[in-house]
């Protein structure tokens, strides 16, 4: 429909005899329900599907003024241009999450391919440290998926005075020769960190006791010991950790899970150490053992220290230098940091 036409008819609309533009209504009405009966729906514009809507909007008996197409389709254009009008305001700005940078992206993805042991959380924790605030979801979307599970986490039940207690284990390691040899550790609950270990393939209570006297020097015991009920820890061991002034704390039989700690760096130390390496002699063990704890003690984020190492590492900005990866544990761990 022609602008310039329609206003003239509107115009005219005002000036015209009542009588007049009455009969002329009827007489357009009549022709085009001829129209309607004989020919196909003439093609529509914009124009007129905007003018409809309108008319819609504004007079709210259209309905009967409406011949060429059906109410319902008048409708139906006054929802797409509904939908056509959010659309374009929800362009105008930025919506949705801001995209991750390309560099956060491949780190991501090379952190994990180069460390498979580790899940979303220990990439989450690493990247903090770096200095790249990234959620944990986007470590999970990221990182390259392999079929083993991430590390299990266990519930704490000792929260008050962890600096004055201490938990001891021992745990077995198979050699190539298929020898026993027998890993004794003496782990810190302040911030898990493993102050004596050593290695032997006869252990007594009395070696046992002696591993003591060299982890705590002088006055510098703690309070409580919290051990199982193995046999080893005989009368020897007693007399001497009585003599320490220590007071022990002995589990329930067949409840490891009231020593939580040392039972979960144990299974650390297999699952991230031990289950990827032939043990030759006990030095040798000692020898993976004590590259192992370094990298532990200095370098392996954990979630209970607030996503951090035992030893605390210092958070780098991103104005020192690019990312670089040291090798430890003899390649089976990376520790990240930026180079000057």
């Amino acid at each position: 429909m022609a602008l310039f036409p329609f206003l003239l008819l509107l115009a005219r609309s005002f000036f015209a005899p009542r009588l007049e533009l009455m009969a002329e209504i009827l007489a357009l009405r009549q022709q085009l329900a001829i129209l309607n009966r004989t020919a196909n729906r003439p093609p529509l514009r914009f124009q007129d599907r905007l003018f409809w809507g309108a008319l819609a909007k504004c007079w709210q008996d259209w309905r009967s003024a409406l011949l060429i197409v059906k109410p319902e389709t008048v409708i139906k254009w006054h929802r797409q241009g509904f939908r056509l009008y959010w659309r374009w305001k929800s362009k105008s700005g930025r919506p949705g999450r801001p995209r991750i940078d390309a560099e956060i992206r491949e780190l991501i993805r090379r952190i994990s391919q180069e460390n498979p042991l580790w899940g979303a959380p220990r990439i989450q924790s690493e990247l903090s440290l770096l200095g790249f605030g990234v959620a944990e979801s986007t470590v999970a979307k990221y990182r390259i998926k392999t079929p083993k599970p991430s590390s299990q986490t266990w519930k704490t039940f000792l929260s008050n005075h962890a600096r004055d207690i201490i938990g001891i284990d021992f745990f077995t390691v198979p050699t190539a020769t298929f020898r026993n040899l027998y890993c004794f550790i003496i782990l810190s609950h302040e911030r898990r960190q493993v102050v004596h270990f050593n290695v032997t393939e006869h252990p007594t209570a009395a070696w046992t006791a002696q591993q003591l006297i060299e982890a705590f020097p002088e006055d510098t015991a703690p309070r409580f010991l919290i051990r199982d009920r193995d046999s080893i820890y005989g009368h020897d061991f007693q007399r001497r950790v009585a003599g320490m002034r220590i007071e022990e704390v002995i589990t329930a039989p067949h409840s490891p899970w009231q020593n939580p700690y040392s039972e979960r760096i144990i299974g650390s130390i297999r699952r991230e150490c031990l289950d990827h390496v032939i043990v030759l002699s006990e030095e040798h063990l000692r020898r993976i053992l004590k590259r192992y704890f370094l990298y532990y003690h200095n370098s392996r984020p954990d979630q209970a220290l607030d996503q951090n190492a035992p030893i605390p590492r210092t958070v780098e900005s991103g104005k020192k230098g690019p990312v670089i990866s040291i090798p430890e544990v003899g390649g089976l761990h990376q520790r990240y940091q930026r180079a000057a």
